[in-house]
């Protein structure tokens, strides 16, 4: 028997290809990387880095949220700009996200994002 969960809410977007919002197994959970859609229309985000920051952080709380923890349940964050110019301005998006002690974090430049965004972001928790 096996004790995986697959974990979806409709508070964050539908998945784009084969794969699930996220999986949990024991305590940990991976949750896949939220890009800056609205969940209601699928449509993302309009504004600047900050405005696609801060869906893409709302959408990974909802499936935190969904899993049974939240975004201070954390130990690894993996963002991926295509702008390393936005790195400031999404630093300031995951503060208002993310409580001390912070969890491990990577950054790092992509040549592009699925459907043209600016960020996607992505987690493991530890519940």
């Amino acid at each position: 028997m096996s004790n995986r969960a697959i974990i979806a809410t409709p508070q964050a977007p539908e998945a784009l290809g084969p794969y699930s919002q996220a999986v949990k197994v024991g305590n940990t959970v991976w949750l896949s990387g939220q890009i800056p859609l609205v969940p209601a229309t699928m449509e993302v985000v309009e504004g600047d880095v900050t405005a696609q920051a801060t869906q893409a952080f709302s959408n990974l709380a909802a499936v935190a949220e969904a899993a049974g923890g939240s975004l201070d349940d954390a130990v690894k964050i993996n963002i991926s700009l295509t702008d390393m110019q936005d790195f400031a301005a999404v630093n300031a998006v995951m503060e208002t996200f993310c409580n001390e002690p912070y969890p491990a974090r990577a950054c790092v430049q992509v040549a592009a994002l699925p459907k043209g965004v600016s960020v996607e972001i992505e987690a493991i928790l530890a519940l």
